[in-house]
């Protein structure tokens, strides 16, 4: 018989070592928000699960029930299967640890596939997650990598990361670049996806002496950034690059990869559109329509986030920034990898 587990003794498993967690809920409600790193294996589609949630609301729960019994009998073998592949030990969970992850978890054990059920499902886990913030205790020094718009403050993250330095990345949390354009080609997490990964961070990166991360508003596309995180941004080390606006756009084009988006770019820029002088509003409009993005986003630089951000950091004059003048990316980040030792970072804890 499988065992139940509380979101504690399941956070203490999955510590020892490898384990995989199994969201049997529809492919629409994983996407929606699951706990991170956990792969869908779905008792009902989404197609399925409206069937039977109409059943059980105009009819009753037991022509549900016999609805929902039929549909799955019919999907075992391959559900099955997909479970035979997972060679680590497992969890299955569901909305609230309800009669589809008791079905999932029975079965399997029924066909000598052991595995545990997470009590509560992800609404517990939701619980744990907002419980997790509301604590404020992350306690690293964020050092925080400003600059103007395509300055490769990402990039240069990313390169950290794979040399080992503890990284928090907001951006990739959130689905979202953090502009207008931010959420194209991207697949945007809403607040409650971007809370359950943004914890898996926190508690991954808790004992490192300091985090990198990226100059960020508090709101990032359509999530925003816990209020005491955004403090400790503000109050925490900051360094700004400054690189040739050419090297800047040949960075945004890299990242954002206009010529595969046309249309997307076309229409954001219709947000923005008004807060430009008429002239080069109508320029960039044409730049668009013939697909010169290089001219797009150096006028963009120029006339729009620019101004911008040099507003914002002339708001904020009493914070001292070591300042990160480079030629390109490539000489950004070693000079970068120079004041790092400098500023000799693990004593910052």
């Amino acid at each position: 018989m499988f065992k139940d587990l509380t979101i504690d003794e399941l956070l203490a498993v999955q510590a020892k070592g490898p384990h995989t967690f199994i969201d049997v809920r529809s492919p629409k409600e994983f996407n929606e928000a699951t706990i991170p790193g956990s792969i869908n294996i779905p008792v009902f589609d989404d197609e399925e699960r409206a069937e039977i949630g109409t059943l059980y609301k105009q009819v009753g729960q037991d022509v549900a029930k016999d609805r929902g019994l039929e549909i799955f009998s019919k999907k075992l073998p391959d559900f099955i299967r997909a479970f035979k592949n997972i060679d680590t030990p497992m969890t299955v969970f569901c909305w609230r640890g309800g009669i589809r992850s008791k079905t999932a978890a029975t079965v399997l054990d029924l066909m000598g596939i052991h595995t545990t059920r997470l009590t509560g499902g992800v609404r517990t886990f939701r619980q744990w997650v907002v419980h997790e913030l509301e604590r404020e205790d992350f306690a690293p020094t964020f050092v925080v990598l400003n600059g103007y718009t395509g300055s490769g403050k990402t990039a240069i993250l990313k390169r950290l990361a794979d040399k080992g330095f503890p990284v928090l990345d907001f951006e990739h949390i959130a689905g979202h670049r953090g502009s207008i354009f931010g959420q194209i080609g991207l697949e945007p997490s809403n607040q409650k996806k971007f809370d359950s990964l943004l914890v898996h961070e926190l508690v991954r990166l808790r004992t490192a002496p300091y985090v990198f991360i990226e100059g960020e508003s508090r709101r990032i596309g359509k999530v925003s950034m816990p209020a005491f995180l955004f403090h400790k941004k503000e109050t925490g080390v900051q360094l700004s690059i400054h690189l040739p606006i050419e090297e800047r756009v040949n960075n945004i084009l890299a990242d954002y990869e206009p010529q595969k988006y046309p249309v997307h770019f076309k229409d954001a820029f219709q947000i923005i559109k008004k807060r430009l002088h008429t002239p080069i509003a109508k320029q960039i409009e044409d730049d668009l329509a013939i697909g010169d993005f290089a001219s797009v986003t150096k006028l963009l630089l120029e006339h729009y986030y620019d101004p911008r951000y040099e507003h914002s950091i002339h708001q904020h004059t009493e914070i001292e920034h070591v300042h990160i003048t480079a030629s390109n990316m490539d000489d950004a980040f070693r000079q970068l990898l120079l004041i790092i030792r400098n500023l000799n970072l693990c004593k910052l804890k």
